[in-house]
């Protein structure tokens, strides 16, 4: 009888701790992090390009809108506006960390209430913008324990660009521009991203004006006028109403790349992103260059 008893109060006390051990497991993974948070598309584009957990992103309907791919898989939080973020959504999604950009410096102090705050840099008047993608992406994959992660997509991108230099027949020089509104245009140079990467494919950029940090000089459409010899490229999306506008304006309809059919529309690509976007933009300029040759 004793042993009886004895053997029921071990079961008992052995139920008791498996069950005490699945309850620690399930309270530390209902309060474990869910990964880092951003609130620059930057980051978001190049973590999920390393495949780094990403559980909260700002604006994901305006990434999908001028950022395009990676897409954002469905289970990563919505923060509300990169300048304004939900603040309770970050507290409930506990990350280890939020990244932002330097545009972004004045939430600090607030979101430091949430989670430790880092800060990375790229775009910077008068850098070496391709040295400066890589650079981000490996000290973010360092960062966040994707060293080879990084590596890799460094090197990706590098074998991408050459690829593509291989097969394109040289064109002539491209203005690269997105509209503000029906009269204005960002026109990309120095500093930025497209530049960079026309630097890589060894296209030459009709734009050599002085440009401010992020490498665009916004401009009357009139400006374009003085570029009769280069091909336009024009990078979506348009504001509302520009596409109509376009089409009744005597000034844009004679510009020479408009009027002989020469003129190219890019599917959106961050002008201000980093190695994910560059791979982007060179395989849409590649393939829309090699249609226009063939028209």
């Amino acid at each position: 009888m004793i042993h009886y008893f004895r053997d029921i109060v071990l079961r008992t006390l052995a139920g008791l701790s498996a069950f005490a051990l699945a309850y620690t497991v399930l309270m530390s993974s209902a309060f474990a992090s869910s990964g880092w948070a951003t609130l620059d598309w930057t980051l978001a584009e190049t973590l999920m390009a390393m495949d780094a957990p990403l559980g909260g992103v700002a604006q994901i309907d305006a990434y999908h809108a001028w950022v395009g791919e990676p897409q954002i898989p469905e289970s990563v939080v919505d923060l509300g506006l990169r300048a304004q973020p939900n603040l309770e959504l970050l507290a409930d999604l506990s990350p280890d960390a939020i990244f932002i950009s330097p545009m972004f410096h004045r939430l600090t102090s607030r979101l430091e209430r949430i989670a430790p705050v880092e800060t990375f840099s790229l775009y910077q008047a008068d850098s070496d913008t391709w040295q400066a993608m890589q650079h981000l992406t490996r000290t973010l994959g360092e960062r966040v324990g994707r060293q080879q992660e990084a590596e890799n997509l460094i090197t990706d991108t590098a074998t991408l660009l050459r690829s593509l230099q291989s097969r394109l027949s040289a064109p002539g020089p491209l203005l690269i521009v997105q509209f503000m509104d029906d009269r204005h245009v960002r026109v990309f140079g120095k500093n930025g991203l497209y530049d960079a990467v026309l630097e890589q494919l060894g296209i030459a950029n009709a734009w050599q004006e002085a440009t401010n940090a992020w490498g665009f000089s916004l401009v009357g459409i009139e400006t374009l006028i003085d570029y009769p010899e280069a091909q336009l490229v024009v990078i979506e999306p348009l504001p509302v109403g520009v596409q109509a506008a376009l089409e009744d304006s005597g000034l844009w309809q004679h510009l020479p790349s408009v009027q002989n059919g020469h003129a190219i529309t890019l599917p959106p690509v961050w002008s201000f992103g980093g190695l994910p976007s560059a791979q982007r933009f060179a395989r849409s300029l590649a393939t829309a260059l090699e249609a226009s040759h063939d028209r």
